[in-house]
């Protein structure tokens, strides 16, 4: 079994229905879960030169993450089913250290 992580991006105030929806697909891909996704209150992006620049919820911020147990990136993009996506989620295996 192979881990992935999960970066959802998008925000949109949240509304009893989209919080439900999350809460329903968490439960669906509980026996795959690693690390439930948790939500981004706030950042900051530091370049190679040192400069930062905070981070908002404009344009299209990546907004949380969840790492699950998957056998390939198929499987893994196959638990995004029923996700309540709002722009997008990006899939990454995670590698050993």
């Amino acid at each position: 079994m192979k881990k992935f992580i999960l970066l959802h991006q998008g925000f949109v105030p949240p509304t009893a229905e989209i919080g439900a929806g999350w809460m329903a697909w968490f439960e669906n891909i509980a026996p795959h879960t690693v690390e439930r996704g948790h939500p981004f209150a706030a950042g900051r992006e530091v370049s190679k030169d040192g400069t930062s620049v905070e981070l908002d919820f404009s344009g299209v911020p990546m907004t949380g993450y969840t790492i699950v147990n998957a056998e390939d990136m198929d499987a893994a993009e196959a638990l995004l089913e029923g996700l309540p996506m709002i722009h997008s989620t990006r899939i990454y295996e995670l590698g050993a250290m």
